[in-house]
């Protein structure tokens, strides 16, 4: 096996994230643990090294230049950026690694900045592939924890939570296309269509977050085509109407094209059908002005007391 390869397995069992388990990830593990492909990982040691190297303060060896001096891999000047931000900060999180141990008082855009294996890390590497080996990732676990846990956490923490009117809870992952279905369901249902159902709602990570199938079911809304239904789906029973809504933060208004797709889809059900564009904002609204439907409303999340009604006969209703 070589050496990245078997980087790639130590960064796995001290609980990286599948994003820091790459072959930049490796190999600047092993710049910092300054083994080249025929050492051995007993021979590791901790030296304090910068990103690319400081030609002023030669103490601090670049990793770019250890990782395309020994292993032939040449990223571009502009790649360490991506090399601090996307490998040494989840290292530093993760307790592999310390940044700026000889002089924690640098600013954050000094030329000396330099990053170093910690000392627990490095107790750990050195075992791979000996007896020892299971025994001190199974410390390293227990006393410094897995950063994919520590992150998995954080994103449970970050959902944004909300409660239907029947008592169910939905956990939406945090991003703007998700907190608008969130003002939606808040904000929209109570003032436009108070005593609605959800049928149907999706999710930026999880497609289908919540459907009501019996409910589609009983309207002769197929249930199969999960990926071409509108955002968010409600029902007011009391007035029959079917409420199709359509979150944009980058694209996707209820556009003349859009209509002609929804109501294919939606051609057997017998409830008036409402076709909403909802917006977070007047700016965002802008932006898709031209593209929305002739007797559509828009709605803003910034102002959900308003409806804008796309034609100037009457005012919400099905067409």
């Amino acid at each position: 096996m070589s050496k990245i390869a078997e980087a790639r397995q130590i960064l796995e069992a001290l609980g990286l994230p599948k994003e820091q388990q790459n072959e930049r990830s490796a190999l600047t593990l092993l710049a910092l643990c300054h083994l080249k492909e025929e050492d051995a990982w007993s021979s590791a040691k901790a030296v304090s090294m910068s990103v690319v190297g400081n030609k002023e303060n030669a103490r601090y060896e670049g990793i770019m230049r250890f990782i395309a001096r020994h292993y032939h891999k040449q990223y571009a000047e502009n790649s360490r950026e991506t090399i601090r931000r996307q490998t040494l900060h989840q290292f530093v999180q993760a307790g592999i690694v310390l940044h700026n141990p000889d002089n924690p008082e640098l600013p954050t855009n000094s030329k000396d900045n330099h990053y170093k294996l910690s000392p627990v890390a490095l107790k750990v590497v050195k075992t791979y592939g000996g007896e020892n080996w299971s025994k001190e990732v199974a410390r390293f676990r227990k006393n410094v924890g897995l950063l994919r846990d520590k992150y998995n956490r954080e994103r449970v923490l970050q959902q944004i939570p909300v409660k239907l009117r029947d008592g169910l809870e939905l956990n939406f992952s945090p991003g703007k296309h998700n907190q608008l279905q969130v003002a939606i369901l808040e904000d929209f249902a109570p003032r436009f269509a108070p005593g609605s159902s959800l049928l149907y709602v999706g999710d930026t990570a999880r497609k289908y977050l919540f459907i009501d199938e019996s409910g589609l079911k009983n309207l002769c809304i197929p249930i199969d085509e999960h990926g071409k239904l509108p955002d968010v789906i409600l029902y007011d029973q009391k007035r029959n109407w079917l409420f199709l809504i359509e979150a944009v933060t980058s694209h996707g208004p209820v556009s003349p094209k859009r209509i002609i797709e929804l109501e294919a889809l939606f051609q057997h059900c017998p409830a008036g059908k409402v076709y909403v564009t909802a917006f977070p904002d007047f700016k965002e609204f802008k932006k898709h002005s031209a593209d929305i439907a002739w007797d559509t409303e828009v709605w803003l999340s910034e102002m959900p007391g308003h409806l804008i009604h796309f034609n100037g006969d009457r005012f919400l209703g099905p067409r």
